[in-house]
């Protein structure tokens, strides 16, 4: 649940904080006080899209950040985990900030995270529904979608299957369109694939020539400087009076110390070993010095292959192995072409049997979205029946279709509000009242599944009996998942757990936004005033209380 809300800086907001209480949390107030702000603002913190139109005037910039408490299991755990983010005693803190110049940061449990990346797992958070989402109702390619969700713990891994599956027939299908090209385009590959196979292999490369070669170059470059330190090195070594005499001599000098004293025999031993390891060395010296020799023709021999080497990765990538792996692959390429008929007949055998994999995965998942379409009928009808629409009927309608990624169905919405009349796609008979009371079915079937629901204004066209029962409702998602109301309907209110009025005042010529959590007597007043409007009468407030009284039998009784 979302525990504390902290905003500065958002739109007509300098600085609130808010603590939420499990239950039904209902937000009221005038219009313009600010109350969708807040939902805006949580709808940001989740990773909805924002710009620097949001940012309060003068400011720099606007933050919100958001506490939550999770429950042990919560999806958010196992996307947070692949993250690299702690969640240490069930709790999640979201922070968003926007800069007055656009630019927007992101964090959870103060680790810097993309958009994406909270949007996703702030998807698990948070299920925000207002007035818009009677579009997504109305927008028909949603219906598969909604009807997937409702069953993903049967459908989610099949579609998987499918969705792999048809990967491959997407594949496959590329490869022999490749292969079915025109006989010219096919000629014109071919010829360009054997012009490049031949200029490689006649260059005859060797994995890691020009690495080899390059330390060649270098000696023979150098070979002057090489030559005279070797000189140098030996002649320091084994000429008259040069370091081997001199190690020698002390050689002796210690051997006859040691027979003397025998701790000087360590000292003897280190400086003899020294002294034929030395001439080891000044010998090998002398042998790379008798083998040393510059040849100008070889430095010619080099520069140009290695010219060669360069021309060839100018052409067909950086190093000699790119060069040679893309030799592999267009003499695959050309093999292709060469026996193009029989390659084509060997992927349509291969697509045909994959094609056949693919409706079998297509066809069980038909199955089970029926399945599935048949106990989300009976859901909306149950739940339609606490909303007063009890004649109204509920299909989902499925029509055949060539297969792609989301399997082989149409899904469609279809309604009957009125007993006699035919079935017509939803789109086309729902009212917003009704639009209203089916989105809100589908909330109460799908509330189970994240931490907090929000529901900005989603009564409007209701009233009486109706806005009586769609309160009830609201309520009773209350006891899955904690649930924020934005309302005008006093039935709404009265079904509250927890009551803020939302008001606007002005300070120092600047509004703000102030919040306030109502006592009993003071929801009281507020639910009087959105019965009658700005006077509050006696009888208003009689009735208020009554509504007040009537919702705490239903949430107790």
């Amino acid at each position: 649940m979302l525990q504390e809300l902290t905003i500065r800086n958002f739109a007509i907001i300098d600085q609130i904080s808010i603590s939420f209480s499990e239950g039904l949390t209902v937000l009221t107030g005038e219009t313009g006080a600010g109350k969708s702000i807040i939902i805006d603002a949580v709808h940001l913190l989740v990773g909805g899209r924002g710009s620097s139109e949001y940012v309060r005037h003068g400011a720099p910039k606007a933050e919100i950040e958001g506490l939550f408490f999770i429950h042990d299991n919560h999806p958010c755990y196992a996307k947070a985990a692949d993250l690299g983010i702690e969640i240490e005693e069930g709790m999640l803190i979201l922070r968003r900030e926007i800069s007055s110049g656009g630019k927007s940061v992101c964090r959870i449990n103060g680790k810097l995270v993309t958009l994406t990346v909270l949007r996703d797992l702030g998807g698990t958070l948070i299920d925000i529904h207002g007035q818009h989402e009677h579009q997504e109702l109305m927008n028909e390619s949603m219906h598969l979608f909604l009807l997937d969700e409702f069953g993903k713990e049967e459908i989610a891994k099949n579609l998987v299957a499918y969705r792999k599956k048809y990967a491959e027939l997407v594949e496959i299908e590329k490869k022999i369109n490749e292969l079915s090209k025109n006989e010219q385009q096919m000629a014109h590959r071919l010829d360009l694939l054997q012009f490049q196979v031949q200029e490689i292999e006649k260059a005859g490369l060797k994995l890691n020539e020009d690495e080899r070669l390059e330390e060649e170059k270098k000696r023979l470059v150098n070979y002057e400087k090489l030559f005279e330190s070797l000189k140098a090195g030996y002649e320091n070594l084994h000429e008259d009076q040069k370091g081997l005499d001199f190690v020698g001599q002390a050689m002796n000098f210690m051997e006859t110390a040691a027979e003397i004293d025998n701790r000087y025999k360590e000292m003897f031993e280190s400086i003899s070993n020294s002294f034929y390891l030395l001439e080891d060395t000044a010998s090998a010296l002398r042998n790379e010095l008798d083998l040393l020799e510059f040849d100008p023709h070889r430095l010619d021999e080099i520069e140009t292959r290695l010219n060669e080497i360069n021309q060839l990765k100018r052409k067909y990538g950086f190093t000699v192995g790119d060069i040679l792996e893309y030799l592999e692959k267009i003499k695959e390429e050309s093999e292709s072409i060469i026996h193009r008929d029989s390659r084509i007949e060997q992927l349509q055998a291969e697509r045909t049997s994959i094609r056949e994999e693919v409706l079998k995965l297509g066809n069980k998942l038909s199955l089970l979205r029926k399945k599935w379409a048949e106990k989300l009928r009976s859901a909306i009808h149950k739940e339609l029946k606490g909303l007063y629409m009890d004649k109204t009927v509920f299909d989902v309608v499925f029509r055949k279709q060539d297969e792609n990624m989301n399997g082989m169905d149409d899904v469609q919405f279809y309604l009957s509000t009125n007993p006699g009349e035919p079935l017509k796609p939803l789109s086309k008979v729902a009212s917003g009242g009704e639009l209203s009371r089916i989105m809100l079915a589908l909330k109460t079937i799908f509330s189970k599944r994240v931490t907090s629901v929000i529901f900005d204004e989603v009564d409007t066209g209701v009233s009486g009996r109706v806005a009586q029962a769609m309160a009830e409702k609201i309520h009773h998602i209350s006891k899955y998942s904690q649930v924020l109301c934005i309302s005008h309907l006093p039935q709404v209110a009265a079904m509250a757990d927890t009551h803020l009025l939302i008001s606007k005042k002005i300070t120092d010529g600047r509004t703000r936004t102030v919040i306030k959590n109502l006592n009993e007597a003071e929801k009281i007043n507020e639910i009087g005033r959105m019965i009658s409007g700005t006077e509050i009468t006696s009888i208003t407030k009689k009735h208020a209380k009554e509504l007040v009284e009537s919702a705490y039998t239903l949430k107790n009784g």
